[in-house]
């Protein structure tokens, strides 16, 4: 058991370590084993402090001894994308530019991991800057092919069974993505519920936190850990959140009522995963209302490419004109791109993203929710980019909860993710109808 503790779900590891039958030291001396015997050919971490996670976990078990009181992830080890700071590990945020980069204070929600009692493992390889540059991570599932990105190396850790909670940030499709090439349930909150501060930021409009787990109430119980109100963050919510874990451990009351896009980019889709995505709507039936949106829908992605290229080049500005030359040629063109934009016409788009979040307001009035693809097919070979966002562009730009369940597997035996997207605020209710949805299509397997 305390060997192979590293093959433990956060949640089983919970179990373990409260009927006494597992350590904190035991499960992280686990994982650190893991990241010693499978690393080497993966590289999924940039930093991993295994004097200091040992400490932390020593001290876990001996709050559990003296019977204080305990967090909600007490003892578990998390990995931390490179964008988020940490005040006792460097964040160098992909680029050589940061390579000394030493913060002062942890980010707030590493506060939050450390108050849940987490033992916070190390960081995990992120793309440049979080952006469009491939990293040198490989994908555990075929070391020729991408993991994804920008949360390369968080999806890539826990696919490899080397951490069972690790955290990623989502602009575009940076979570739901890599987790879909990587094979692991991956979810990314309401916009506004995790708080932001301390985080590299890209796209103050954009810019979003998730997490990667092995089941659905993992990345449930990671996500109540890290979410809260912080007055520093612009888009924090500061009202009562969902609980997450809670929620999804609910039965619906009814079968689901859930909608699908024929999306123009939809041709974009392998054959695997149109095949796969038909077959599950086919199972589902009656409770899947197929539809063609307007023009304006995906006319969307245009938007999200404007706010986006026009926010990191504001906000990134000194780091591009001191550091242009530890810019990689894949980046430089995107931040010449979005130096051009106007003023007027980022405006603009602002406006249109308000609109939108209006238009799923009003739609998620009558459906539970969306069901899409999370990626275009299986993970793209190195050397091909970290695949195509545009399956997550819309709901990430409308700020909506989004989760992907690893469902599907594609011309190669590899991984291809259900996309399950809700409506604001109403994150529990995603992954309670993301658990109906699993438990649907595999009694459907078995009677098969």
């Amino acid at each position: 058991m305390t060997r192979d503790a590293f093959r433990l779900t956060a949640s089983e590891a919970l179990a373990e370590m409260a009927a006494g039958r597992l350590t904190s030291v035991q499960l992280v001396q686990s994982c650190l084993d893991r990241i010693a015997e499978t690393d080497q050919a993966i590289g999924a971490w940039v930093h991993v402090d295994p004097e200091a996670a040992l400490t932390r976990a020593e001290e876990c078990d001996r709050i559990r001894k003296a019977g204080l009181p305990i967090g909600s992830l007490h003892g578990v080890p998390v990995g931390l994308k490179d964008i988020i700071d940490t005040r006792d590990m460097p964040t160098r945020r992909g680029t050589p530019i940061f390579a000394d980069r030493a913060p002062e204070w942890d980010a707030r929600i590493v506060e939050r991991l450390r108050e849940a009692g987490a033992v916070i493992l190390g960081k995990t390889v992120t793309t440049e800057l979080a952006f469009v540059h491939p990293s040198e991570t490989r994908n555990p599932m075929d070391h020729g092919r991408s993991p994804g990105g920008s949360s390369s190396g968080s999806a890539a850790a826990v696919a490899a069974w080397q951490v069972p909670l690790a955290l990623g940030t989502q602009t575009n499709g940076s979570v739901i993505r890599p987790a879909s090439f990587c094979g692991t349930f991956g979810f990314k909150p309401t916009r506004g519920i995790v708080p932001r501060t301390g985080i590299l930021q890209t796209s103050v409009s954009l810019d979003q936190v998730g997490g990667f787990g092995r089941t659905l109430r993992d990345v449930a119980l990671l996500a109540d850990a890290l979410k809260g109100y912080d007055q520093r963050d612009p888009l924090s919510r500061g009202h009562p959140l969902p609980d997450m874990a809670s929620g999804m451990a609910e039965d619906v009351p009814v079968p689901p009522e859930l909608a699908w896009f024929d999306l123009p980019f939809y041709d974009r889709l392998s054959e695997a995963a149109r095949d796969g995505l038909e077959g599950v709507v086919e199972i589902l039936g009656k409770r899947v209302t197929k539809m063609t949106p307007a023009r304006q829908l995906p006319a969307l992605v245009e938007v999200q490419a404007k706010i986006h290229e026009y926010e990191i080049c504001h906000h990134l500005s000194e780091v591009f004109i001191e550091g242009w030359d530890q810019i990689s040629d894949t980046l430089k063109p995107v931040v010449e791109r979005g130096r051009a934009i106007t003023q007027l016409e980022y405006e603009d788009a602002l406006e249109v993203k308000k609109s939108a979040e209006q238009f799923f307001a009003e739609f998620f009035l009558e459906f539970d929710a969306i069901i899409a693809p999370s990626a275009a097919g299986e993970a793209p070979k190195l050397g091909g980019g970290t695949g195509d966002p545009i399956f997550c562009t819309l709901w990430t730009l409308a700020g909506l909860p989004c989760v992907t369940l690893p469902l599907l597997v594609g011309e190669n035996d590899l991984p291809i993710g259900v996309q399950l997207i809700g409506p604001l605020e109403r994150d529990g209710r995603l992954l309670r109808t993301a658990r109906w949805l699993q438990e649907t299509l595999s009694a459907e397997a078995e009677a098969a």
